[in-house]
């Protein structure tokens, strides 16, 4: 494979990507092709037990979606599901037999935070992450499946405070709440997640997909929910007065790597002067 976006190597039945697309790891078209291409592959080799996805960059795991290019990674998307979609994308992604990890490190916000909660496990640095959806900000439903997620993981009440509040949450609170599994000192996560990729891939395959299949059953939405969601989220994103709130973020420093450093003060007003 070769891979825009992504840097991987193998380590006997484990595969780990490091998401490198500057300036920020935004996921746009060609973070999500290169993300569909990995998935094709890994789950067309039988010897790839666990996938674990990192980041390169020590202050973004994935900042959330290029809102300027909304349709070209939901196009990306369909190459993988045959929809347009990245909600379906990370569903997929969610009952694959593959057993997936994330490894966060820094900002993760909105379909960030969406692909990780689409991962089977999360661990982050409890110095430097930070988690949020942020989308209600701009009157908009997260559309990856953040909803389905946050609700089963968190609660109702959790669940509508860190989507209604669209604050930055540090890596305790959000293990307290439920949203990743540990917050791991950062000089000892990579140890950590690499210890229990190789664990788990040591034991066999067939346990894995068995044990996916039913805990799926029990915990993750339908299909048609996240597809609800990315088509209410497609929706509104176009609609003027989304739109305008858009526009006068971008002027305030979102999708800049230095301006989403202190994303509260972008989110503070949103309204197009």
């Amino acid at each position: 494979m070769v891979l825009e976006t992504l840097t991987v190597r193998k380590e006997g039945s484990v595969l780990f990507a490091d998401i490198a697309a500057p300036p920020m790891n935004l996921l746009g078209p060609e973070l999500v092709r290169d993300l569909v291409a990995l998935i094709k592959d890994a789950e067309g080799d039988d010897a790839v037990q666990v996938l674990v996805f990192a980041s390169a960059d020590p202050d973004y795991f994935i900042s959330h979606v290029d809102l300027n290019r909304v349709s070209e990674y939901r196009a990306e998307a369909a190459k993988l599901t045959g929809e347009a979609s990245i909600a379906l994308l990370f569903h997929h992604l969610s009952a694959s037999r593959l057993v997936t990890i994330a490894q966060i490190e820094g900002r993760v916000r909105s379909a960030g935070s969406e692909f990780a909660l689409a991962c089977d496990m999360r661990f982050a640095a409890r110095e430097s992450a930070i988690l949020s959806q942020f989308e209600p900000a701009f009157g908009l439903l997260p559309g990856g499946g953040a909803a389905q997620h946050l609700t089963r993981l968190m609660g109702r009440a959790r669940a509508l405070e860190v989507m209604l509040s669209g604050e930055d949450y540090d890596a305790e609170l959000a293990e307290r709440y439920g949203w990743i599994n540990r917050a791991v000192p950062a000089d000892r996560l990579g140890t950590f997640v690499k210890s229990l990729a190789h664990r788990i891939a040591g034991f066999p395959a067939l346990g894995h997909i068995a044990v996916k299949d039913r805990v799926n059953e029990i915990a993750l939405a339908p299909a048609e929910d996240f597809r609800r969601d990315s088509d209410l989220f497609g929706e509104a994103v176009r609609t003027p007065e989304v739109q305008s709130r858009i526009r006068a973020a971008m002027k305030r420093g979102l999708q800049t790597r230095d301006g989403e450093m202190a994303m509260g003060r972008i989110l503070t007003d949103t309204t197009d002067d």
